[in-house]
């Protein structure tokens, strides 16, 4: 090859590599897509073919690593070389004053670095001379999974640095609520099951087999530790954590934000407090904030307990609570028949989601709580996934709610219903009923069952309306012909499910 010819082909890699990374991040991560799929598919494999075929032209950094990786049927197991640990959880102002004074009577003049925890999936990077070459989850904090392929998706982490470092960092994968709200609208629309939260919709994407499904998902991370290796070329050793964070974000990566450091108490606190007012402004869920000495001397004066570092606490805010309008309740029918009340609610963002229904449970928790259509109530997230009715507010009553009464007859086939004196559960009578069947087949093909990935509850409901199944059976003798024909189905759709 001539000269010329080299610095053209060279030309054009570099136009390819800029080209692609362009219209990824715009597909990835903005959401909002220049071309279509066959040109980017058109632009990625012309990179692919000359870096085939050309070798020395292959550069880690390339798109072709970032989302061009084969699917995988398992992760290898990585064993840590600096332990994962977690960290003491303390859950008061009380217990936070407790840690800070047993510190002060070793290190009278300790230095905190306070900064938000982040509510996702932790992982390790490893460097080696400036090249990602390994990227693995905490597991049980000695070993852990290898997900080097699915990470390398990520566009928040640098493939390379700009200098030949061999380093571990410590990072926290998560997803941003604006883009687990619009994947949620995505899975609505194509009626299938919504995702709990930003915390499980990052662990389960970070975890597909198929790193093009990783990619799609448009995870980010922070990376908030260093783990070892040298962070200097020329084998200066940082003091302090802020030191080590600050030479990070140098190197490229993306580090945290909305941190302080400081040796003032009453500062701790009022940044907590700061951090807990400021939750739903942020582009990304927090759970808690993390309390850590910040030079690295002071740790080793403090040690290592068994499980968790004696120089860090996280504290960790309480479930989430807002105070809506319950609008009305409305009456669904299990799988097993058991009628469950569902609390209507004026849409209230609460825990990373917008909120507007939650369970009731039964007549009994209803009647305990005196909870009418039309209270203001405060309501929370149990386990920071199921919204739930914590309590009413009667001094805001105006006279105009309404006590809420379990229906005589099942809201679905209209036969009666039944409660056994022993039980808190109202059951409808009629083993045929749609409802029944609808709930049992959703069960049927969801995720701990069958895993019919697309047989989300609308489409089994139009399944079973037009009469094209009558129990789980049925599923299997559909022809996609059936099924093409259904409202907001296509072909495509049709020949997938």
């Amino acid at each position: 090859m001539s000269t010329t010819e080299d610095r053209q082909l060279r030309a054009r890699v570099d136009e390819l590599r800029e080209e692609l990374n362009y219209h990824a991040k715009k597909y990835y991560v903005e959401d909002a897509p220049e071309i279509s799929d066959y040109e980017y598919d058109r632009l990625f494999y012309e990179l692919v073919h000359i870096e085939q075929e050309h070798p020395e032209l292959d550069d880690p950094a390339s798109p072709t690593h970032r989302v061009g990786g084969k699917a995988s049927d398992r992760f290898e197991k990585v064993t840590h070389s600096v332990r994962m640990d977690s960290l003491t959880d303390v859950f008061s102002f009380e217990e936070l004053e407790e840690f800070l004074s047993h510190v002060a009577e070793r290190i009278p003049d300790a230095v905190y670095s306070v900064e938000p925890k982040i509510d996702g999936l932790s992982c390790a990077l490893r460097y080696v001379d400036g090249v990602l070459v390994q990227a693995a989850t905490r597991g049980d904090g000695t070993v852990g999974e290898d997900v080097t392929q699915n990470v390398r998706t990520i566009f928040d982490v640098p493939l390379t640095l700009p200098e030949p470092l061999s380093l571990t960092v410590r990072c926290e994968v998560y997803m941003p609520r604006a883009v687990f709200e619009r994947l949620n609208r995505r899975r609505a629309e194509a009626g299938t099951a919504l995702l709990a939260n930003p915390r499980n919709a990052a662990a389960g994407s970070l975890r597909q087999l198929d790193p093009k499904v990783t990619a799609s998902r448009a995870l980010s991370v922070f990376v908030f530790n260093f783990q070892e290796g040298a962070l200097y070329a020329d084998g200066h050793a940082p003091v302090s954590h802020t030191e080590t964070l600050d030479r990070l974000h140098e190197l490229g990566f993306h580090t945290l934000e909305e941190r302080i450091r400081t040796a003032d108490r009453a500062a701790i606190l009022a940044h907590i407090r700061h951090l807990g007012e400021a939750r739903d402004s942020l582009a990304y869920d927090i759970h808690g904030v993390v309390i850590k000495l910040d030079r690295l001397a002071d740790r080793v004066t403090m040690g290592e307990g068994t499980a968790t570092p004696r120089w860090a606490v996280a504290y960790k805010f309480p479930p989430e609570q807002k105070i809506t309008r319950l609008e009305d309740i409305t009456v669904a029918v299990g799988r097993t028949g058991v009628l469950t009340p569902t609390a209507v609610l004026h849409p209230v963002r609460l825990a990373g989601t917008t909120v507007s229904r939650a369970t009731l449970h039964n007549p009994d928790f209803i009647c305990e709580r005196d909870i009418r259509i039309g209270d203001f109530v405060t309501v929370q997230k149990a386990g920071d996934i199921i919204p739930e009715v914590v309590c009413t507010h009667p001094d805001r009553r105006t006279g105009d709610e309404r006590p809420f009464r379990m229906p005589a007859v099942c809201p679905s086939c209209g036969e009666p219903v039944f409660r056994e004196e022993d039980e808190a559960a109202v059951r409808c009578t009629n083993a045929a009923c749609p409802a029944q069947l609808s709930r049992g087949i959703e069960h049927f093909a969801s995720k701990d069952a069958m895993d019919i990935d697309g047989l989300g509850p609308q489409i089994v409901e139009s399944l079973i309306r037009e009469g094209l199944i009558h129990d789980a059976a049925d599923l299997y003798r559909l022809r996609a012909a059936d099924v093409a024909g259904m409202e907001r189905m296509g072909e495509k759709s049709a020949a997938n499910l």
